[in-house]
């Protein structure tokens, strides 16, 4: 379909294609992001990022393709996360720079704009990388600056980008050594090429599905067809893995990956913000830094060893709001057991769907009088609940690995207790930050204590730990101690062939993990569950506490029983019916 220029509308209907089909392939773009760490998360993030984006435009499009790229901007600045999502965001900003002064771009606009895009996205990041989502954007940037000046014809043009792009995509290997060690191409490229996919498959057939006739179709002008996934330099053995599973955890140097906002209207030391020197002093133990500032405010992404001081540096210059801190080593050891705790990190300002989950409220409505206290904690199984009803918890949210409770959850619940003083229990390390949130958003209105629980185990012992008589501060203080000192693990089943430092596991294979590290791994259920408990037990530990899960056998239980009171005979054993989904045991030791 033949198009001298496109306007408000035609992109508008390219971005909206460009974001289903980036949307299909999200999963797929999840499995390259080898770099710059083996998070797993590229895909969601740029998928996130660019709904955001996406839903914005749907709200606030116009005739003016200027006007739809400054609305598509702000969407996707707003909405940005991660790495990739942050750079995405720059190079659609750059395009609406450029855009914001035409009502329709012809081929040579067109061109033009998305070169600034590369050009503002490219001085965003402070140490740019080539073999990543900054080169295909570039390579396919330059490809059109040249073409645009041998045709009119804007649907030819987005045609050769296309091609251009893939074929910077299969390069990236060459150019990215993790790549090439992995045998994949890098995942923001290849989230990019899916983006201009939907722009080509709009602009050829005038819809957001590819007619099978233009599928795969690649301009005369390109040499080859570039494959969506490189060649492994070095076959894999025969042990099935995820490209996450061949990098080490250890070799994530800046495992705190940040995201932030820095108010600058308010708070700060009225020290004039010199963002040069800004940068450089992130860059003293930090990577993958971004930072986007204007009059009112700064934002900022970086990956850093030391948060603290990141956050410290920050506050010289207004305060700062939705603040995000990933551990990506975690992130990383969750991908790769998939049993773990792995989710996304909020994205910041989009609106994300929400998991259902069910509050079991009291069923006595709140009274008049306020007690000083109430609780609410995150359970995943019938037994385990019960436990928890036990201990006082006056709310009881129903949640685990599938089913995330939202912050809307939190909430509601929160505004179901009459108490003082609400403690949150969130008892997984993917919900803390949705509890979090809820405490942030009753501020002024509600006083609430995050307890950041990351394992049933240790939201049982904050529990115990807990003293009604007690002040706030001393139960605080307390129940965090409390956690500290349990040691949790958990027994499941791997779901796939991988290699973890040494420890060759097996799909469907008995895992052993304790604090999110696979530890042992057996064809048989006692000894992953002996194996794991071994590695846990040390000198002066004196409680093992056992949950046993839907699918535990009795037999097993009770022989793991027999040979805890055989091998420790000074440790006290308690077993209890927790009911949990996933996990055979969940095991609690303390001293």
């Amino acid at each position: 379909m033949s198009k001298r220029s496109i306007n408000g509308a035609d992109f508008t209907a390219m971005v909206l294609a460009g974001a289903e089909k980036l949307q299909q392939h999200a999963e797929h773009v999840n499995s390259l992001n080898v770099f710059p760490v083996p998070d797993g998360d590229t895909g969601t993030n740029m998928n996130l990022t660019m709904t955001a984006g996406a839903n914005e435009l749907k709200k606030n499009n116009t005739a003016s393709v200027g006007q739809c790229a400054g609305v598509l901007s702000k969407g996707l600045l707003m909405g940005a996360r991660g790495n990739s999502g942050v750079i995405l965001s720059q190079l659609f900003r750059g395009l609406g720079r450029y855009a914001a002064q035409y009502d329709e771009l012809n081929t040579q606009q067109f061109a033009a704009a998305l070169q600034t895009g590369v050009d503002t996205a490219y001085k965003a990041v402070v140490k740019p990388v080539e073999g990543t989502i900054l080169t295909v954007a570039k390579e396919a940037a330059r490809h059109a600056v040249y073409f645009a000046r041998r045709t009119t014809d804007v649907t030819e043009l987005m045609t050769e980008v296309l091609a251009k792009a893939k074929e910077a995509l299969a390069n990236t290997p060459e150019l990215l050594p993790v790549l090439k060690q992995v045998g994949v191409v890098d995942s923001g490229g290849q989230g990019l090429v899916y983006i201009y996919e939907g722009f080509y498959e709009y602009l050829t057939s005038g819809s957001t599905s590819v007619p099978s006739a233009v599928q795969g179709q690649v301009p005369a002008s390109a040499a080859v067809q570039a494959p969506v996934l490189a060649k492994p330099v070095n076959p894999p053995s025969s042990v099935q893995s995820s490209a996450q599973s061949q990098l080490h955890t250890e070799d994530i140097e800046f495992l705190y990956d940040m995201e932030f906002f820095i108010n600058r209207q308010l708070g700060g030391t009225g020290a004039k913000f010199d963002e040069e020197k800004f940068r450089k002093a992130l860059s003293v133990n930090g990577d993958s830094i971004i930072v986007i500032s204007d009059d009112e405010t700064i934002k900022v992404h970086v990956h850093s060893k030391t948060p603290g001081d990141v956050l410290n540096l920050a506050l010289l210059y207004g305060e700062i709001t939705q603040i995000h801190i990933l551990n990506m080593r975690e992130q990383h050891r969750d991908l790769l057991t998939a049993g773990m705790d792995i989710a996304p990190m909020p994205e910041l300002f989009a609106e994300i769907p929400k998991e259902h989950s069910t509050v079991q409220a009291p069923a006595v409505p709140p009274a008049d009088d306020l007690a000083p206290y109430g609780f609410i904690a995150v359970s995943s199984g019938d037994g385990i609940s019960e436990i928890f009803k036990s201990l006082g918890v006056d709310v009881v949210l129903a949640g685990g690995q599938t089913m995330n409770p939202s912050t809307e959850d939190f909430v509601n619940a929160i505004s179901s207790i009459s108490a003082k003083h609400v403690y949150l229990l969130p008892n997984n390390s993917n919900i803390v930050l949705a509890a979090q949130q809820a405490k942030e958003l009753l501020e002024g209105e509600r006083e609430v204590t995050v307890i950041p629980s990351k394992s049933i185990p240790q939201g049982i012992a904050a529990a115990f730990a807990f003293q009604e008589e007690d002040a706030v501060e001393s139960n605080t203080e307390s129940m965090l101690g409390a956690i500290s000192q349990v040691k949790s693990g958990q027994v499941t089943n791997a779901v796939r062939d991988t290699v973890i430092e040494e420890l060759e596991i097996k799909s469907g294979q008995y895992i052993g993990i304790s604090n999110s590290k696979i530890v042992a791994a057996s064809d048989d259920l006692l000894a992953a569950s002996q194996a794991l408990l071994d590695t846990m037990l040390e000198n002066g530990d004196e409680i093992v506490t056992i949950l046993t899960g839907s699918e535990a056998d009795a037999g097993i239980t009770e022989s793991l029983g027999s040979w805890l009171e055989e091998t420790y005979p000074q440790v006290e054993v308690e077993v209890h019916e927790g009911g949990q989904p996933l996990y055979y045991y969940l095991f609690s030791v303390e001293p």
